[in-house]
């Protein structure tokens, strides 16, 4: 099976979109870094073990296949970055309920 690094610049827009959107919570939400730190080296190490368990099956059930020479090692990295700006999302969100949660209890 061979590595191809030249994508379809698509792969490269959808990459980064997940890093700049991560990084942007990630600077709204900067008083809690340390904290959620590791919990997020945690969550985006477990992510992609679940990603490439995802593949081994579907590739090896034939649910889809990569083809010699097109194998999308952009793939991963990606899938990294959208695991980590889906944490920071919700993350987001909590917080976002428990100040509402917050205020109305306080009316």
């Amino acid at each position: 099976m061979e590595l191809i690094f030249d994508f379809n610049s698509s792969w490269y827009i959808l990459f980064f979109a997940f890093v700049a959107s991560w990084a942007i919570l990630l600077l709204l939400r900067r008083n809690r870094i340390e904290k959620e730190f590791k919990e997020q080296i945690f969550v985006g190490t477990c992510g992609l073990m679940s990603m490439v368990l995802l593949e081994l099956f579907a590739v090896s059930v034939g649910l889809w296949d990569y083809t010699p020479g097109n194998w999308p090692v952009i793939l991963w990295p990606t899938y990294v970055a959208a695991i980590l700006f889906g944490y920071q999302l919700l993350r987001s969100i909590e917080t976002l309920l428990r100040k509402l949660l917050i205020t109305s209890q306080l009316k």
